[in-house]
């Protein structure tokens, strides 16, 4: 496909990136913290982390990887923490002795981890004592051999230290016993890496830097294998996106989406890494009340999120007299925004909510709108640099412009396979080199891309296709509706019959008055046949509504 998007790029935007600035992310890592020494890193719970101290931990936390632990380069090494300083700390100490991240989500269950772990290999883990029980129930069924135990309160410094962990686990009772043969605390690794030297490694663009699970909401999940090369490439679009606008050494980002998750681990982790930034993390940020109350605490210049967490915020009566000032970037991500949600944030903060697209097996990074334009909503925007779309028919064919078809993708930010699944790697490579997405897109002549909706999640009522995307913003947009998922189930009649679940705003509404509704916006065959009333919809880590779980949950109570 021509690239035609290329004509509505941003002035000062690059089209094509530089992927050799940097050798590794160790690299990016060491030259950032020598640059912003004396610059506030990461906040976390009131506590602030320079880059200069980050530099000193990570250095000593990676010494004792090499020295005491004898780990050699490409050892794969889990981290199943929530949004904490010793996240930072534990991940580049892994990636400066060239290791390969395993990133595990804490809300696993036993089996869940289980797979994780021993599909990956991993041989050490740095966990929060929170989930220990749950790793103390498996470990026994994994390759794993070293496990290193943190408290939530460990990084934050006496007396506030000993408070927080005695109220995590004694007042909200959320330490379950545990016990785990040769364990060892991070304090302690951290005063025994203090004494030893950490040895430089030759780690290239090749090398796996991290294995980001996915595919668990279609089937087992498989480890994408991002490289460092894949994960600089990103980092390097994303700069030049950003490059008018970004003011090293002054951002403040909001990091409430968990790093664990490969949108917070490029954008907020690494990318903002480069440019200096100061770090937000947010550990809970389920707690809106917390949330608002912790974004009341800084003059941030950058937040990014999804459509279910900038909803929820906006839904709290204290966000809207925070200060957004000092507000540059609202970047929205991970499941599709709604129109009513991206249009209320403009209304409350003043500034547009930005659409950007991506995928794990991407590092994720693939289009992202202009930061100054707001007439393009429900666009997820143009290809990045060096990035290559093209939008293919079920036969590998590209169709027309305004066409619908599968989004395949082209470019340093793409994968190098999956994790020991050959397999299933050449299932979405094409033979051209393209990642087919599974989404379903179109694209115009300005190079504006619109994601219609996944396949796999496609309804098809009497032989028409229904897109759940579009019936949750038509439902969403319904003012006692909180929040909507849409799903397929089966009918003798049609085939399938789409389904709606809804989160109330307003107690009284009824499944009737949301019919109602729909019939005004949308065609026969695409109103929904069923209305269910839930106090909460399955989600995500990162807040992502789960369609599987909406189709194979016994249906709810419907009110009619």
């Amino acid at each position: 496909m021509k690239k035609i998007w290329l004509a509505s790029y941003p002035p000062g935007v690059s089209t094509t990136i530089d992927p050799g600035t940097y050798r590794s992310l160790g690299d990016l890592f060491e030259r950032s913290a020598a640059d912003y020494a004396d610059k506030t890193a990461y906040v976390s719970m009131g506590k602030e982390m320079t880059y200069a101290e980050l530099e000193r931990l990570s250095r000593a936390f990676a010494a004792y990887f090499q020295g005491e632990l004898k780990l050699p380069p490409g050892t794969r090494v889990a981290l199943m923490m929530p949004n904490s300083l010793q996240y930072p700390v534990a991940l580049f100490a892994a990636l400066r002795a060239g290791y390969t991240v395993v990133s595990c989500n804490p809300l696993y269950t036993g089996r869940e981890l289980e797979h994780q772990l021993k599909d990956s290999g991993a041989e050490a883990i740095v966990i929060m004592e929170n989930f220990a029980s749950v790793l103390a129930e498996v470990i026994a069924a994994t390759p794993v051999k070293h496990v290193i135990v943190t408290k939530l309160g460990d990084m934050l410094g006496f007396p506030k230290r000993e408070l927080v962990n005695l109220v995590v686990k004694y007042v909200k009772k959320m330490v379950r016993p545990w016990h785990i043969e040769g364990s060892i605390s991070f304090h302690a690794v951290l005063a025994r890496g203090e004494s030893l030297d950490l040895k430089p490694v030759e780690t290239g663009h090749d090398d796996v830097a991290f294995l980001q699970y996915t595919g668990g909401t279609t089937g087992v999940p498989k480890g994408a294998m991002l490289t460092h090369g894949n994960m600089l490439a990103n980092v390097q679009q994303s700069l030049a996106w950003l490059k008018p606008f970004a003011r090293p050494g002054e951002e403040i980002i909001i990091t409430a989406l968990p790093l664990y998750h490969i949108f917070a681990l490029t954008a907020n982790c690494l990318t903002f890494l480069a440019l200096g930034a100061k770090n937000v993390l947010i550990t809970n940020p389920r707690d809106i009340p917390a949330f608002v109350k912790e974004l009341a605490k800084h003059r941030f210049s950058a937040i990014t999120g999804v459509n279910t967490l900038y909803n929820a915020l906006l839904n709290h009566p204290d966000f809207a007299k925070l200060d957004f000032s000092g507000l540059r970037l609202a970047l929205g991500g991970g499941m599709a925004l709604h129109e009513t949600v991206a249009q209320k944030w403009q209304d409350v903060t003043g500034k547009a909510l930005i659409e950007a697209y991506g995928l794990t097996e991407a590092s994720p990074a693939v289009t992202i709108n202009p930061m100054d334009h707001t007439d393009r909503r429900g666009s997820i925007g143009l290809p990045i640099p060096s990035t290559e779309v093209s939008i293919r028919d079920d036969d590998g064919q590209e169709v027309p412009l305004g066409t619908a078809g599968e989004l395949c993708v082209r470019g340093p930010q793409v994968m190098k396979g999956y994790w020991n699944r050959p397999e299933e790697t050449a299932e979405v490579m094409t033979a051209d080199g393209f990642l087919q997405t599974g989404d379903v897109a179109e694209i115009d002549e300005a190079g504006f891309i619109r994601v219609v909706d996944r396949k796999k999640d496609m309804i098809l009522v009497s032989g028409f296709n229904v897109y759940p995307n579009e019936i949750e913003e038509v439902v969403s947009k319904h003012p006692g509706v909180l929040e909507v998922g849409a799903v397929g189930t089966p009918d003798v009649r049609t085939g399938e019959a789409i389904k709606v679940a809804v989160v109330k705003k307003d107690p009284d509404l009824t499944a009737d008055e949301v019919i109602a509704f729909c019939r005004r916006s949308l065609t026969g065959y695409k109103v929904p046949q069923r209305i269910e009333f839930r106090d909460e919809l399955p989600k995500t880590n990162i807040g992502k509504v789960l369609r599987r779980a909406l189709r194979e949950e016994a249906p709810q109570p419907t009110d009619s």
